[in-house]
């Protein structure tokens, strides 16, 4: 026997609000974003939202996991993708300068811009987590350079990592100053011009 669902049936398209909450704490931070600013992006009422998401820090939990799959996918695809660290990094730093800059997009990372003047030490420690996960990527990825002989033997691929995830989080505060795809992409351009090797 069928068993009848209780209350009312959801109003909305969860994944539809969801990518309005993540342009929202994109745009915003997490800490400027409130869960009225969210209601209204969204399009929805508090009632749904906490229904639907949870409190405000469990829908950035799931913001952040979703924006890792779609928008920031970028840098984990160029480094399982390429065929050498170089280009990997190349096409990391390259791709980075269009999305940074994407007029349908806030500007520059989540990652990196959420975190700014954070106060709620679970969110901060989480954005730290993920942007040192990448940084251990970017040195995995240039530790096989280096065994294949892509890279000087003595290369430091830990501070090599940490010198693009600079480059990278650099880039992102760029743009959100205004810079262009064309000045982003020179700055990727002439970081590549000081790879080991050269």
């Amino acid at each position: 026997m069928a068993t009848k669902q209780r209350g009312r049936p959801r109003s909305f398209d969860r994944e539809t609000a969801l990518e309005k909450a993540v342009h929202a704490f994109w745009e915003h931070g997490y800490e400027a974003t409130s869960v009225s600013d969210l209601t209204r992006e969204m399009g929805i009422g508090a009632p749904s939202l906490y229904a639907a998401f949870g409190d405000k820090r469990t829908l950035f939990e799931e913001v952040v996991r979703v924006y890792g799959t779609t928008h920031g996918a970028g840098p984990g695809r160029a480094l399982a993708e390429e065929p050498t660290a170089r280009g990997a990094v190349e096409r990391l730093l390259r791709e980075a300068a269009g999305a940074f800059t994407d007029p349908a997009l806030p500007p520059g990372c989540l990652l990196v811009h959420a975190a700014t003047n954070c106060t709620t030490p679970e969110v901060e420690h989480a954005l730290r987590a993920r942007r040192e996960a990448g940084v251990g990527a970017l040195a995995d990825r240039l530790r096989q350079g280096v065994a294949a002989g892509e890279l000087p033997g003595d290369t430091d691929t830990t501070a090599l990592a940490r010198c693009v995830a600079a480059v990278f989080q650099g880039m992102s505060q760029q743009a959100r100053d205004g810079a262009s795809r064309t000045e982003l992409e020179a700055v990727a351009a002439l970081a590549m011009a000081v790879w080991p090797g050269n």
